[in-house]
C-alpha cells in the first residue's frame, strides 16, 4: 500500500472515546497540508465514518449535507460529536459536528436506508470521453514543478487524478467552458469494507470540483490573488462502486457571482453506472489586476 493512501486509511480509522452524554464521541487525526488547513475532503468523509460507526452493517448512507465552519489546522486532531436525530423502519438520521479545541469546523447531516427495490433510471454516461491511460496523471503534470504544493498534488494525494481535455494547475487550456470531467482512482487497493468506499468517494470528491469554476474564467491554481474555499456540501450515493477502480468525474457549474460559484457533479463507474450526484458552492475570489 502507497504511503499516501495509508495516511486516508489511518485518517479514517477513527478513535471511539468511550464518551457517551446524549452523542457519541470518536476522534481522529488530521492529514498533513502543504498549507496547514486540513483538507475539506477528509473531514467530510471522518464525519461520515463517525456517523457509519452508530448505524447497523445494513443500513448505507445515501445522502449527506455538510457546511464547512471554519478552518481546520493540519496540526491539531478533531472530535466528532454524533447525535441520533432518528431511527425508523427503513431510514436513520444522524448530524456530525466535527470540532478542533472546542470551535465547530464542520457541521454535517446524514440519512442511510436499508436496501430496498423500486424504480431506476439514470442519466447515462457520454460517450467520447478519453479514457485514462490515454491522458497525463497529476505526477506527469506537476512533478517537475520546484514548490511544496505542486509536489504534494504531484506525489502525496490518495488519489489519481486525470483531466479531461487537461488540467487547470498552472494554465487554462482551450475554450473556456463550465464543465469538465476528471477520472479518478485510489492509488492503490483498498480493503473491501464498502462503508469505506463510501466514504473515500465522499472524500476523493471534494478535490476538483470547484475547477469548473475556474474554466469557465480561464483561472488556474496558479493565478495570482486566488483564493478559493468549500462552504457547503452536498452528496447522494445511488450505487456502489469501488474507488481503487477508474470512475469518471463529471463537473458543470450553472453560476458564479458575489464571490461564489455553485458547481454539481456526477460520478460514474467505468461500467457507466451513475453512482453518486454531488453539489458545492464554494467562495470564488480572483484578485483584481
Amino acid at each position: 500500500m502507497t504511503e499516501p493512501l495509508a495516511g486516508l486509511l489511518a485518517a479514517l480509522d477513527l478513535t471511539d472515546t468511550g464518551a457517551r452524554t446524549n452523542e457519541d464521541i470518536f476522534t481522529g487525526p488530521s492529514q498533513w497540508m502543504p498549507l496547514g488547513r486540513v483538507f475539506g475532503g477528509q473531514v467530510l468523509a471522518q464525519s461520515l465514518v463517525a456517523a457509519m460507526r452508530t448505524i447497523p452493517h445494513d443500513r448505507f448512507v445515501h445522502s449527506m449535507h455538510g457546511y464547512f465552519l471554519r478552518p481546520g489546522d493540519v496540526n491539531l486532531p478533531i472530535t466528532f460529536s454524533v447525535d441520533r436525530i432518528h431511527d425508523g423502519r427503513s431510514f436513520s438520521t444522524r448530524r456530525t459536528q466535527a470540532y478542533q479545541e472546542g470551535r465547530p469546523i464542520l457541521s454535517m447531516i446524514a440519512s442511510f436506508q436499508d436496501e430496498d427495490d423500486g424504480l431506476e433510471h439514470q442519466v447515462e454516461m457520454p460517450t467520447g470521453i478519453p479514457a485514462p491511460e490515454d491522458l497525463p496523471s497529476a505526477a506527469e503534470a506537476l512533478g517537475q514543478v520546484d514548490h511544496p504544493v505542486a509536489q504534494y498534488w504531484a506525489r502525496e494525494r490518495p488519489f489519481d487524478m486525470r483531466h479531461v481535455p487537461s488540467p487547470v494547475f498552472l494554465s487554462v487550456e482551450g475554450p473556456h467552458v463550465a464543465h469538465q470531467a476528471v477520472w479518478i482512482k485510489a492509488v492503490g487497493t483498498l480493503p473491501d469494507d464498502p462503508n469505506l468506499h463510501r466514504a473515500a468517494l465522499a472524500y476523493a470528491s471534494d478535490y476538483s470540483i470547484l475547477e469548473s469554476i475556474f474554466r469557465r474564467h480561464g483561472v488556474a491554481w496558479v493565478t495570482p490573488g486566488l483564493k478559493a474555499a468549500s462552504l457547503d456540501h452536498a452528496m447522494w450515493w445511488h450505487r456502489f462502486g469501488r474507488v481503487d477502480e477508474w470512475m469518471l468525474y463529471l463537473q458543470e457549474s450553472p453560476n458564479a457571482i458575489g464571490g461564489r460559484g455553485l458547481s454539481t457533479g456526477r460520478i460514474y463507474d467505468r461500467d457507466g453506472r451513475l453512482l453518486a450526484s454531488i453539489a458545492q458552492e464554494g467562495m470564488v475570489r480572483v484578485k483584481k489586476a
